[in-house]
């Protein structure tokens, strides 16, 4: 499984700061805190991998892992799947253990809220001793510290019985695990910021609530206009909104069947009966949705209708009626739009609650889609109290909506923005070809001149420091250092030659199975090509003579200037920008930190505005005074928003200009405001909006733009002046250069 680049960093930081704390007196405390469909379960894998690997002179560890309801199963698997090839930990449940104790990286996983229940058969003494007291003695007689794991532990760990429970199991590190953590004074906090995640294309940008309806936020409660609409209407709403994806999905060529949802409370009583057969009564006889022509499904305690494989992406189930407490760690990442209706009564919005909704349905692209609507979940809800909890306020719920005016005709305008590269911590398949040129370029020669393939054998002193690292041991008897490895099996001679590509990624590269395996498929290819030698047919005559003293300085230096080569052409291709076709978004959601400001001429309404920059307020009521079409006010991040390239320390970046307005005579300018000192802050960017103009002209447009600043840069009641030059005669307060901007 591919790691994401703040995946691998949280893993880092875990292990760094659980080395700190396993070293210190006492039972310690950590707290992951990662948002929901981040890959907690996957990050938490990996960390614990590495900790495997990296003994350090610490005692042996023996994991529980702890979950609700059925969570516990989900995360076994999650971890036995990521563990096949390695087999870095075993994963086992209480009838797994042998000899009743959890062994050395063993993980015992179970239902926190059955085993906290005193009559549970794991809790209670029996004649087997086979109890969880009894477990953590007899893992502790052996030598072992026991790790906590709490998953999700915002939905059980704080109570009393829970907290009993912990004492008992006593330690001597628990990790909480959540997006919304609980723990009282931990030791340290490790933390994925929801920005990391939304980057790397992962969750949705946002979550829209009750697109298209207005909605008024007071100290962090939301009124909606949709609030006075019946359960009817709002099941209208989620179901056109459901359609338009499907269709966006469709021209996209995309084939993606986007999921509506909708939740019911978890309690259950007459009037949640009611409602739930009023809903499926309304989608039949209106909408044609039933269980019977497989467009309706259920996932509740009671009913699981059409539940199965409902989370392929172009499964038939169009809506789904769940209950939260019962689809706790469900993943289906193709449901995109949210339902709530007032029997809620209230709600406060966190990611708890949109959970279900964050997940990209295609995370492996490592990129959003074209079509920006596809790229937000939705929420539609006539709940009159909404609170946004402070998780979220700011950062991921939306609750403004604006639309580009239908009268627009578009610009067509090239757009420069970043393109990630997910190759700073893993190798691409470009390592390969990098190795094989660069053992062509080896010394004098080349090193296949290099290396000497008779007679070759691992040597002892590789053996001995391969088994000092305590990375396993032998299948076989144990190896003297006197000894070659002569008799050792293919499986043996894959560890140890495992072990020396793991080695010689470090320290640029953290050695997980992806980049490993590029490393191996290099020299064997190199093998192949050069020397003739297929592994698949001498695994073992290839082994001994890499391992072999002679041969592993050349081999490894060879990786050491792969890598160098490798990182440099990252970093030359993290400076190139990739253009697009560019014109105003749709549609535009804001955040609670936004409000509503009369501006006629935006092409988009309603206008929402942040007020962060007096300039650029200032400039929009000039902008609605003056002789333009409309004006449009452009954000500062990827594809979505409209960006000029500009050479900054030699290397290309995006620059956003603030505005770009379209004239009554049909000319388009791009203007970018600026104030006081940090008019001499913009030098770069003027050549490069230069450069840019002085093309689209070439090519036709009517294009005009510059730096905008006002003569009066403390009140703005001066003149309006328009900067085109190319950044070398800029100076602060000093217009000279300037003209007056007309329009």
């Amino acid at each position: 499984m591919e790691l994401r680049e703040y995946q691998d960093t949280a893993a880092k930081e875990l292990l760094e700061e659980t080395k700190k704390l396993l070293s210190y007196e006492g039972q310690k405390k950590l707290v992951f805190k990662a948002p929901t469909g981040s890959g907690k379960t996957v990050t938490v894998a990996e960390y614990l991998k590495r900790l495997a690997d990296a003994p350090d002179g610490r005692k042996p560890l023996a994991y529980i892992w702890a979950a609700p309801r059925q969570l516990h199963t989900q995360s076994k698997k999650k971890l036995a799947d990521y563990y096949a090839d390695s087999h870095a930990l075993e994963c086992s449940e209480f009838e797994d253990l042998d000899d009743r104790q959890i062994g050395e990286d063993e993980i015992l996983f179970f239902n926190w809220e059955s085993v906290r229940q005193e009559d549970n058969i794991y809790i209670r003494d029996n004649e087997q001793e086979n109890n969880l007291s009894t477990i953590i003695d007899r893992t502790r007689e052996e030598g072992r510290e026991i790790v906590l794991i709490i998953d999700e532990s915002h939905y059980h760990a704080q109570s009393e019985t829970s907290q009993g429970l912990i004492r008992m199991i006593a330690p001597k590190l628990t990790i909480e695990v959540s997006a919304t953590p609980v723990m009282a004074d931990p030791d340290k906090v490790v933390s994925v910021d929801i920005d990391d995640v939304r980057k790397a294309a992962i969750i949705k940008k946002s979550i829209s609530l009750n697109p298209g309806f207005k909605n008024v936020l007071e100290r962090s409660r939301v009124a909606s206009a949709l609030s006075e609409s019946t359960d009817e209407i709002v099941l209208r709403e989620a179901l056109q909104k459901r359609q338009d994806l499907a269709a966006r999905y469709k021209k996209a060529g995309v084939e993606i069947n986007p999921l509506l949802l909708i939740q019911l409370p978890d309690r259950r009583g007459q009037t949640e009966d009611e409602m739930l057969l009023r809903i499926e009564r309304i989608l039949a006889d209106k909408y044609d949705i039933s269980v019977k022509n497989g467009k309706l499904g259920f996932y509740l305690a009671e009913r699981k209708d059409n539940r199965e494989h409902v989370e392929e992406q172009n499964n038939p189930v169009e809506v789904l009626i769940f209950k939260q407490a019962i689809a706790l760690g469900w993943d289906c990442p193709r449901a995109q739009v949210l339902a709530l209706f007032r029997q809620w009564q209230s709600v406060s919005f966190s990611i708890q609650t949109v959970g279900r909704i964050m997940r990209m349905p295609e995370p492996e692209r490592g990129a959003y889609y074209s079509d920006d609507v596809l790229n937000h979940a939705y929420v539609y809800t006539n709940i009159e109290d909404i609170e946004i909890s402070d998780d979220v306020a700011g950062k991921y719920i939306t609750i403004h909506t604006s639309f580009r005016n239908e009268a627009y005709k578009p610009l067509k305008l090239r757009s420069a923005h970043s393109v990630r590269q997910r190759e700073r911590t893993r190798l691409s398949p470009r390592f390969i070809n990098l190795f094989l040129a660069k053992s062509k370029e080896y010394k004098e020669h080349g090193l296949a001149e290099e290396i000497n393939t008779k007679d070759q054998h691992v040597q002892p002193n590789f053996i001995a420091e391969w088994e000092t690292k305590n990375i396993d041991t032998l299948r076989g008897a144990h190896l003297k250092s006197t000894e070659h490895l002569d008799a050792a099996s293919d499986r043996d001679l894959q560890r140890l030659f495992d072990y020396f590509v793991r080695e010689s990624l470090s320290p640029q590269f953290y050695p997980e199975d992806r980049s490993v395996g590029r490393v191996k498929e290099s020299i064997y290819r190199f093998f192949r090509d050069e020397l003739g030698l297929d592994y698949s047919k001498r695994f073992s005559d290839v082994v001994n003579i890499i391992l072999s003293d002679k041969n592993q300085e050349h081999i490894k230096s060879v990786i050491d200037a792969t890598k160098l080569a490798y990182v440099a052409s990252v970093v030359q291709r993290e400076a190139q920008l990739t253009e697009e076709e560019w014109d105003v978004p749709e549609i535009m959601t804001y955040g609670v930190a936004y409000k509503e400001m009369e501006a006629p001429k935006s092409i988009t309404q309603p206008f929402f505005y942040d007020n962060r920059w007096q300039p650029e307020e200032n400039f929009i009521e000039f902008l609605d005074r003056a002789g333009v079409a409309w004006w449009y006010k452009n954000g500062e991040r990827d594809a979505t928003f409209f960006a000029v390239p500009y050479e900054q320390d030699k290397t290309s970046t995006p620059f956003y200009v603030d505005f770009i307005i379209r004239t009554k005579d049909g000319r388009i300018g791009l203007l970018d405001t600026k104030s006081g000192r940090t008019i001499t802050d913009a030098k770069d960017k003027c050549k490069g909006l230069r450069d840019y103009i002085v093309a689209e002209r070439k090519n036709g447009k009517r294009m005009f733009g510059g730096i905008v600043a006002n003569t009066d840069s403390t009140h703005f009641g001066g003149r309006w002046m328009l900067y085109e030059g190319d950044g070398h005669d800029l100076r602060q307060d000093n217009f000279d250069a300037w003209s007056q901007l007309e329009l």
